[in-house]
């Protein structure tokens, strides 16, 4: 496989990319589900 020439990140560079990954999938249901993902995309945003 041809690796795309991309910045070198340490492991815990790229393990805490995922942690934080993971954490912004929030469980959540009923109308505070809505709020969240409008936050998110907010905060995304800038």
């Amino acid at each position: 496989m041809a690796e795309k020439p991309q910045e070198q990140k340490t492991r815990q560079e790229v393990r805490e990319e995922k942690l934080r990954k993971k954490k912004a999938k929030i469980k959540q249901h009923g109308k505070g589900l809505a709020k969240t993902y409008r936050d998110a995309v907010e905060k995304r945003k800038g």
